[in-house]
């Protein structure tokens, strides 16, 4: 077969009908799972280390259990970290803690399940993305925050939450500092964070929370003697977390309106960072949207499961950072939309009440222009 053979069927190609291909869609980065710009060689290694870590499920002759949730990190964290997992909370005391744990290795027998007449609460896990940020924050930031708002006259007055922190040096002594970790800010720094969410969450011990979680069997240890995850793994699946970046957004208008709502005096926008081991965690401007204290939100928000010094309805406001990835919105996943969160910060006793109805206030066009704005966060 010759050319002309080729040009034959070619052009007979042509009278063919048309038929469409499937359009191709490029795939670059993940931007929720980017790490900050900037990092050295040694870092980048470290978080693409972390990465696999968080993605990795865990196995029994690794220390699975004996009692858990989930068998990795990115269970709880879905879709690169942006969350969210389930996890389920039995409001009163219960002989083995508060969390169900519903799955079992090691032998175990009895997994952690609520008593019949118990009231059982949601928490979703949030994204963890920009909190090595969170960790740069200075005390004396968030102390300020906490008395600028101790003035207001509008019922907005967050407290930090003082917390105790594992020393690194002299296990198991303690020593006050403040959380700004989880949803009612319950852990101080993304070591200890980290460590008490394989605990807690795929009953895997580590340096930081070296004993297993009480449970029906009495168990004490797991398929793998002693300590389960190492410094070096822990600090390697924390440097993941801390060293993920924000992802990158469009601007949007609406900041007036966030700002005349009162929006920003919790989710304040814009902090400053103040001392950290990283210089790229150092010393920098960076849009968190919160203020890091904790707030009474009212009846409506209530959950009954405290933390700490944190009653059953205050929490740590929320930062809004990536929150154009999540599905669903506030602690429990109970809003769909930016609009129906902010109704549900109304409540008895809320200390946004004034915010919600400033925002109420506004008229239609302006309501959804700040709606926007918060959506493109």
């Amino acid at each position: 077969m010759g050319i002309g053979w080729l040009l034959s069927w070619a052009l007979a190609c042509n009278d063919a009908p048309t038929v469409e291909l499937p359009t191709l869609e490029l795939i670059t980065e993940d931007p929720s799972d980017a790490p900050i710009a900037g990092l050295s060689e040694t870092l980048l290694q470290r978080f693409d280390d972390g990465d696999a870590r968080f993605e990795l499920p865990f196995r029994e002759s690794q220390g699975l259990g004996p009692l858990y949730i989930h068998r990795s990190c990115a269970s709880c964290h879905e879709d690169d970290s942006r969350g969210p997992g389930v996890v389920r909370r039995i409001v009163g005391d219960t002989p083995f803690g508060d969390v169900v744990r519903p799955r079992m290795s090691a032998g175990a027998t009895t997994p952690i399940m609520p008593p019949e007449e118990a009231e059982i609460k949601v928490r979703l896990g949030p994204p963890v993305f920009g909190r090595g940020y969170f960790e740069a924050v200075s005390d004396e930031t968030i102390l300020e925050y906490e008395r600028v708002q101790a003035e207001r006259d509008d019922g907005i007055s967050g407290r930090a939450h003082r917390v105790e922190r594992a020393s690194a040096t002299e296990l198991p002594g303690w020593m006050p500092v403040l959380g700004r970790f989880g949803h009612k800010a319950r852990r101080a720094t993304l070591t200890e964070f980290t460590a008490e969410a394989l605990l807690g969450d795929m009953g895997m011990t580590t340096p930081v929370r070296p004993a297993e979680l009480p449970n029906p069997d009495g168990q004490e240890d797991d398929e793998r003697p002693g300590v389960d995850v190492d410094d070096e793994e822990l600090g390697l699946i924390a440097d993941y977390v801390r060293l993920l970046a924000i992802p990158r957004r469009s601007e949007v208008p609406g900041s007036r309106l966030f700002v005349s709502a009162r929006c920003s005096v919790c989710h304040v926008p814009e902090v400053r960072t103040g001392g950290h081991d990283l210089s790229v965690l150092r010393e920098v401007e960076v849009g968190l949207f919160t203020d890091f204290l904790l707030h009474d939100m009212g009846e409506g928000l209530e959950d009954g499961v405290p933390e700490g010094d944190a009653t059953g309805r205050e929490w740590r406001t929320a930062p809004l950072i990536g929150l154009r990835y999540q599905t669903h919105l506030l602690h429990d996943g109970r809003a769909d939309t930016v609009r129906d969160a902010i109704a549900a910060h109304r409540s008895e006793g809320s200390e946004a009440n004034d915010s919600v109805a400033r925002f109420d206030a506004l008229s239609e066009s302006e309501q959804e222009t700040l709606v926007a704005y918060v959506e493109a966060l």
